[in-house]
């Protein structure tokens, strides 16, 4: 399998999804087994009390699972399209400055990749860690993806 490389999967995901550039994200590392995106602080996108708003939190760690899921399944993308089903995040603690997403993948590339080739529509989920410059996790996100095959 080849994997996309870093600035590639940043750049699609910019272009794909406008959502994600409005944020100036920086794509610090996107590979099949970990997609590591960092959300500068600025204050456009405060909330009440000076930090990151949840929402922003919320783009920055499904960008990051978007990335993974680039990363491991772009090549792909010519037979299925990667969707989002469902997301949950919780938020653990406050988040000032600059944060970081961390997402890995919870299921085998493998496996997935199996059940495609079988005709099926796989599912699996992302687990995302949010965290600001002390280290400190201030959300933990679980988003659940899919591929569809084209028709």
């Amino acid at each position: 399998m080849t994997a996309m490389t870093t600035p590639s999967i940043g750049q699609l995901l910019a272009s794909t999804v406008p959502m994600a550039r409005t944020l100036n994200l920086e794509y610090l590392e996107t590979t099949p087994e970990r997609a590591v995106l960092r959300l500068p602080d600025q204050p456009d996108y405060h909330n009440h009390v000076g930090g990151p708003h949840a929402g922003a939190m919320f783009t920055l760690g499904e960008s990051a699972s978007g990335c993974i899921v680039l990363a491991a399944f772009g090549d792909q993308l010519s037979r299925a399209v990667p969707l989002a089903v469902s997301a949950e995040i919780a938020y653990r603690k406050l988040a000032m400055g600059e944060v970081t997403a961390t997402a890995t993948l919870g299921r085998p590339i493998a496996e997935i990749i199996a059940e495609l080739d079988a005709g099926q529509r796989p599912e699996f989920p992302v687990a995302v860690e949010i965290t600001r410059a002390d280290g400190a996790v201030t959300g933990e996100m679980s988003v659940l993806w899919t591929l569809r095959p084209n028709s």
